[in-house]
């Protein structure tokens, strides 16, 4: 099984950084997590607030317990609430469904982690995030 290398986590942090203030955005805190949800990395631009750091696990976290990504877990909660509900009071409140949650998938497809972004908006936060994952060779779901 491919694992996301600190190494590799690394990269996809400075890729998505770099993409955010080419872009102009807002600072942003990006985390990329392991297939378990447990975190790998972490980096917070200059300007983020400290608490960005429980968003962006949050958001990586609801991507790979729940096996999709922020997107589609805003979808499923807009079409059914309770479930995201119940999925949330299953995990400790610990889910963001929204943009920015996005899976990490290996040449063969697999999800073997995940990548959270926050400090702009959901759509900005999940294509920075996109070009960090594909920057270090993997294929994002977002």
């Amino acid at each position: 099984m491919t694992d996301i290398s600190l190494t590799k986590s690394r990269l996809i942090i400075r890729k998505a950084l770099e993409a955010g203030r080419a872009r102009e955005m807002k600072p942003l805190s990006v985390v990329v997590v392991d297939a378990g949800g447990h975190v790998i990395a972490f980096e917070r631009s200059d300007g983020a607030p400290p608490g960005r750091f429980e968003l962006a696990r949050a958001k990586a976290y609801g991507a790979v317990m729940l096996g999709m990504s922020g997107t589609a877990q805003r979808d499923r909660a807009e079409a059914q609430a309770y479930f995201m509900a119940a999925a949330n009071g299953i995990y400790g409140g610990q889910l963001a469904p929204v943009p920015g949650g996005i899976l990490v998938r290996d040449k063969r497809g697999r999800v073997i982690g995940a990548v959270g972004v926050t400090g702009d908006t959901s759509e900005n936060d999940l294509a920075v995030g996109i070009v960090g994952i594909e920057a270090a060779g993997f294929a994002a779901e977002g």
